[in-house]
């Protein structure tokens, strides 16, 4: 029975876990702030790494989504996830302040809210990997219960 509940929770889709809909929001908000910057003919940098950042964030979606995760070991991808999240946030809270700054339109403004929020839900989407790495480690060192230790006695 509880290795039939751990065989369900591994081969659990993308869409339904804790993850997947943070993920997905990410790419949602991201891609509405990069919308509002080209409707308002923002200066470039700021279409061009929100436009990057959607990209790369459409990547992870497909990789989990078709669970080339587990085809590919030879990288450590929640790290690799960690990294992104980081990278993401610094460059959607820069593009934001720049984009609140007072000589802009409204709809820059705009943008640049949606890209805080899309900078939260990154910080949000790199605490959820970091859990899953520090409680389910899947790398080279993994924790050991106490009875796994009992069983190889």
């Amino acid at each position: 029975m509880e290795t039939e509940s751990k065989l369900k929770l591994h081969l659990r889709p993308f869409c339904l876990s804790v993850k997947g809909p943070v993920k997905m929001l990410r790419l949602v908000l991201t891609v509405t702030s990069m919308t509002f910057f080209i409707i308002a003919q923002a200066p470039e940098p700021y279409i061009v790494i929100t436009g990057f950042e959607a990209i790369v964030i459409f990547f992870f979606i497909i990789l989990y989504i078709l669970r080339l995760d587990r085809m590919m070991k030879w990288l450590f991808w929640p790290l690799l996830d960690i990294i992104n999240s980081m990278v993401t946030t610094l460059f959607m809270i820069i593009v934001s302040v720049l984009a609140l700054m007072p000589e802009t339109t409204t709809l820059i403004i705009i943008g640049g809210v949606i890209g805080f929020v899309a900078a939260l839900c990154c910080i949000a989407d790199g605490v959820l990997i970091y859990r899953k790495l520090l409680f389910n480690p899947s790398g080279p060192y993994q924790r050991k219960t106490v009875q796994d230790k009992k069983e190889v006695l």
